[in-house]
């Protein structure tokens, strides 16, 4: 019997741990690798993008993990913003809401974290008993606050239906850097990252999350 998943709308607010990885990304690398929608080739500027790897202990939809891929900076809607174009997350319930309220292009893997000593983090991601995604990360130095108040561009626009949707999530919670003792991609469900150098990597933790009602902009 096929549970019947309901829509969970916006706003959410969401609560959890994470990575990120800061990139300076070729556009070649992202015209080859990066998933690229048309409407995300044609509005391309900048090559600042990232990767996310998020653990959400509270949200709309309850607890799941999630790994997105931000390829550049794109000029949408006259502003500059960044855009999804490949996204895990571990539920169908974040899934069919992650579509359906802001247009994010969600698909559902399987996701497996281990934790150990000094705070080292491993990290599976995968598909149909096909891990795609591995990455082992150990923070160091002391936390400090952060807030996405601070940083330009902190939007998202996705098209859904030819129509544009604009949503500015904010974050705040714990930082520390990390490095990166392994990381790697199958190019066939996620861009191959592990070809490129981080500008900085990120572990976040004790964050609160809120993803607000999107914006229409065309």
């Amino acid at each position: 019997m096929t549970q019947h998943i309901h829509l969970v709308p916006a706003p959410w607010e969401l609560t959890g741990n994470g990575v990120v990885w800061l990139y300076s990304i070729p556009k070649d690398f992202n015209l080859q690798h990066g998933f690229l929608a048309d409407y995300q080739r044609e509005a391309y500027h900048s090559r600042l993008g990232a990767v996310m790897l998020m653990d959400y202990e509270t949200s709309g939809v309850g607890p799941y993990q999630e790994l997105l891929y931000l390829p550049a900076i794109f000029k949408l809607g006259g502003k500059l913003t960044f855009s999804v174009s490949k996204i895990y997350v571990s539920t169908e319930a974040s899934a069919f809401s992650g579509r359906a309220n802001w247009g994010i292009p969600k698909e559902v893997a399987a996701f497996s974290f281990l934790n150990f000593q000094e705070g080292t983090r491993t990290v599976e991601v995968s598909t149909g008993n096909h891990p795609f995604f591995t990455a082992q990360v150990k923070p160091w130095g002391p936390k400090f606050p952060f807030t996405t108040k601070l940083f330009p561009w902190n939007r998202i626009v996705q098209q859904k239906q030819n129509q544009l949707l604009l949503t500015k999530p904010e974050t705040h919670g714990n930082a520390r850097f990390a490095s990166t003792a392994k990381i790697n991609s199958d190019a066939r469900f996620f861009p191959p990252v592990h070809l490129l150098k981080p500008l900085a990597t990120v572990r976040l933790s004790d964050f609160l999350m809120s993803f607000p009602v999107p914006e229409v902009i065309t």
